[in-house]
């Protein structure tokens, strides 16, 4: 039917451009928490003379760090706690360096050396039923969900009772019964699709619940992170994804990597919340983190946290990072997320005294020693108590699968297959 028009004259007068209804306008806001931003270019030149290719940084590197920003939620003990997951993740990687350099480990070391804020931070913002899936510098997020400085370095050292049983020799190891973690993967960004999987299950079994995982600047570019970041935002499920933007790919720097200022600003492709944290920053990252997971509690849906910071050694243990400036080191160094924690703890909020703050040290490199000699006591794989273990694949020997939340509600009626009619052909091919 052809759409109705008012009768019009032509001496009636038109509405003026001004009065006219505007088109709908889309505004997107990206929150952004910190407190100074990191304004400094990284490009690549060639010497002339030599030939060789190395890396420059542009830009105002002198400024002091800034401070810690006070938390909207943490309490003194809290962060108290948080800090002492940090000084645990950094000392435990120092003792992993050194069974490395005994030849005690077998493979490689990936190191979170500057990065323990972030890891330590959001996993705490976590509760018991939400799940965490972490990648190879998230030591310190695996800490704090339950797992032991021993079994980490059991797992490096590939001992028999390693939480791998000596099968593998690197992070790639969870606990999906008592700890709700993921194990990491590999390829980068199938993680996502994980996690969004877990979500989707929970969902099914009636709850809404958080899913943490995270992804480099690099690796936020693979096409398995936008569709498994795509799928949970249009089913509105609870990924909460941290992009930790270390501003290096292996040795290629951020600003080679992407062209958009921000990598939150990719959030608004996916029509989800994006969040900027300064990553150094444990109370910011905490804050953006809970606020991400209360989201998912409600059904809204993911939310993408960029983390800005430095990945403050080589990819591995490996890489020496000789392409990385030595200005940009000390710039970042400045802005150590331990020792700026410590400095709020002892100086800013007189949470803890200098005598209080000894004694956690010392605690902690008590405990580590512990651990430390629990590992190295520890059997290599024996071949008849490894057959004993599950193999590579799982089977429906190995373990049942059940809900973990409740019964799931979806699919549990059984309809009949409709019938095919007798004149009805099976393919109608023309």
């Amino acid at each position: 039917m052809a759409e109705k028009r008012p009768a019009t004259s032509k001496t009636a007068p038109k509405k003026p451009a001004s009065a006219r209804t505007p088109p709908q306008q889309r505004t997107y806001t990206i929150a952004d928490h910190r407190l100074e931003n990191f304004d400094c270019v990284i490009s690549m030149d060639r010497d002339a003379a030599t030939g060789e290719t190395r890396y420059n940084v542009t830009g105002d590197l002198s400024a002091a760090a800034p401070p810690i920003r006070d938390s909207k939620y943490l309490e003194r003990e809290q962060c108290i706690e948080i800090y002492r997951w940090m000084l645990l993740n950094r000392r435990m990687e120092s003792v992993l360096e050194s069974l490395y350099k005994q030849t005690k480990v077998v493979g490689g070391v990936y190191f979170g050396l500057g990065q323990e804020g972030c890891s330590c931070a959001s996993a705490y913002a976590l509760q018991n039923d939400d799940w965490l899936g972490p990648m190879i510098r998230n030591q310190g997020s695996l800490l704090v969900r339950g797992f032991s400085p021993a079994d980490i370095m059991r797992q490096y050292m590939a001992k028999g009772d390693s939480p791998t049983h000596g099968r593998d020799a690197s992070s790639h190891f969870g606990d999906q019964v008592n700890r709700n973690v993921c194990a990491p993967i590999s390829m980068l960004g199938e993680l996502i699709g994980v996690m969004t999987g877990v979500c989707l299950g929970a969902r099914l079994q009636g709850r809404n619940i958080a899913a943490l995982t995270y992804i480099g600047d690099g690796g936020q570019s693979t096409g398995v992170t936008y569709e498994g970041l795509n799928f949970a935002a249009v089913q509105k499920l609870g990924v909460v994804l941290i992009v930790e933007n270390n501003l290096w790919g292996y040795s290629t720097p951020a600003d080679m990597q992407f062209r958009v200022r921000d990598l939150a600003e990719r959030a608004i492709g996916y029509g989800i919340p994006g969040v900027i944290v300064d990553g150094t920053d444990p109370c910011q990252v905490y804050d953006a983190t809970r606020e991400a997971c209360e989201r998912a509690y409600r059904g809204e849906g993911p939310t993408l946290i960029e983390a800005k910071m430095m990945r403050m050694k080589g990819h591995a243990i490996h890489d020496a990072a000789q392409y990385v400036p030595k200005p940009l080191f000390e710039y970042w160094l400045r802005r150590d997320p331990i020792t700026r924690f410590e400095e709020y703890l002892v100086e800013d909020k007189k949470w803890l005294t200098k005598n209080e703050h000894a004694t956690l040290v010392a605690e902690v490199d008590a405990y580590l020693a512990e651990e430390r000699a629990k590992a190295e006591a520890s059997p290599m794989p024996d071949a008849k108590e490894d057959a004993k273990h599950q193999g590579v694949y799982c089977d429906s020997t190995c373990h049942d699968i059940r809900p973990k939340y409740a019964e799931v509600k979806f699919g549990k009626e059984k309809k009949a297959a409709p019938k095919q009619k007798s004149n009805e052909a099976a393919v109608h091919l023309k």
